[in-house]
């Protein structure tokens, strides 16, 4: 239950995605340090583990996506943040983008949010994350073009 739930993130009285999603960020930020196939593992590892915390989880709740379960925000923040340079406005964007996919649910998330499985408990966030990390990646591009710097530092335009 400890792994499914985050610790104690989902058993926030509100919003336990959100603060799941919170929970992750000390993970991502170490991730960071990784390289990016390092990372990808990681999410990877923890994405299978996830799927049997959730299951147990699930059976033990008698819900398959029951709130404290949020082991699938953290593994869909990690997908946010693949090969992302860790910086706080970069962390903050990519929450912001990820907890908005998580919520509006673009296909395949929405596919997965209906098939109630351990694995599609997951899945769904994996889907969100991808979307998320697809529209992190064009604010940066934005951002580089915005700010004429030659990679996206996510603070380089506010350099004096």
């Amino acid at each position: 239950m400890i792994l499914a739930a985050w610790g104690p993130c989902g058993f926030a009285p509100v919003a336990p995605g959100t603060f799941g999603t919170l929970g992750a960020l000390p993970l991502a930020w170490a991730a960071a340090r990784l390289p990016p196939a390092g990372q990808a593992a990681l999410a990877l590892a923890l994405g299978v583990l996830g799927t049997v915390a959730a299951g147990h989880a699930g059976r033990y709740w008698r819900v398959v996506d029951a709130s404290p379960i949020v082991i699938d925000e953290v593994v869909g923040y990690l997908v946010t943040m693949l090969a992302v340079p860790f910086t706080w406005p970069a962390a903050l964007v990519g929450f912001l983008l990820f907890r908005a996919c998580d919520v509006l649910k673009p296909w395949p998330a929405s596919l997965f949010d209906r098939m109630k499985t351990p694995a599609a408990v997951i899945l769904d966030d994996v889907a969100a994350g991808v979307w998320a990390w697809a529209l992190l990646r064009l604010v940066a591009a934005g951002l580089v073009r915005l700010t004429g710097c030659e990679e996206v530092t996510w603070y380089c335009g506010l350099r004096p």
